[in-house]
């Protein structure tokens, strides 16, 4: 059950409160655009470690959830691709992180899933392929599929544009990539934001999560990484 306090507004301190070793962690981002970077500093600066993170990829080695990745701070990844990452391939071929991959598509249904509540997906993604491995088959009309089982986690982390103080959020642009799934699937789910405003002063129809999924809110402090690109 998520929280229904009117003001979910709190500080770095109290959300890295919540984050602790072991942990799974759900987290928004797509190369770590759309990833919360004042939070994943502060999981950083807590020493935090043995997680199991969720998530699209494994961002940069110094950008997004890479930067966790990198410092060796995950047991374990449930991702679509690590391929931005070099430090994550070489952890993963050491046998210093597992790695489960799911396809894209697949891996977003999967968290969708996990925050509505549904037992599970069928697709016939991956069929005859190394991600069938270990996995039901069902046959519906004839056709065969695999079942996908949903993603939950203890915690989740996403990063939007504005917030009010009920935690409605707003997403930027590309930002908003798996942010609103994420924001679903988390038992306890942190934004942090750019801006702040108060209840009644976001516009209804721009809201793309609504508060009721979000547990605790707090102000960013910019991203602080430089973009490869750059």
């Amino acid at each position: 059950m998520k929280a229904n306090s009117l003001n979910k507004v709190a500080t770095l301190e109290e959300a890295i409160s919540h984050i602790d070793n072991g942990c799974t962690l759900l987290f928004g981002g797509f190369g770590g655009i759309g990833s919360p970077p004042t939070l994943i500093n502060g999981i950083i600066e807590k020493d935090v470690k043995d997680l199991t993170l969720i998530g699209n990829d494994t961002g940069f080695p110094e950008i997004g959830i890479g930067k966790i990745v990198s410092q060796g701070r995950a047991k374990k990844v449930i991702v679509s691709h690590i391929g931005s990452n070099p430090v994550a391939g070489r952890l993963m071929v050491e046998g210093k992180m597992e790695v489960e991959f799911s396809p894209q598509g697949t891996l977003a249904e999967r968290i969708r899933a996990g925050g509505v509540g549904l037992g599970g997906i069928l697709t016939d993604v991956g069929l005859d392929s190394m991600i069938e491995e270990g996995k039901q088959k069902v046959i519906v009309n004839g056709k065969e599929f695999l079942l996908e089982t949903p993603l939950t986690a203890e915690i989740a982390i996403v990063y939007a544009n504005k917030a009010d103080t009920y935690g409605n959020l707003i997403y930027e642009t590309s930002a908003r990539n798996t942010n609103p799934l994420v924001a679903m699937a988390g038992t306890f789910t942190i934004a942090e934001v750019n801006e702040i405003v108060s209840i009644g002063e976001l516009d209804p129809g721009e809201i793309e999560t609504p508060g009721i999924y979000v547990d605790m809110v707090i102000e960013s402090n910019g991203v602080d990484w430089k973009w490869p690109w750059e």
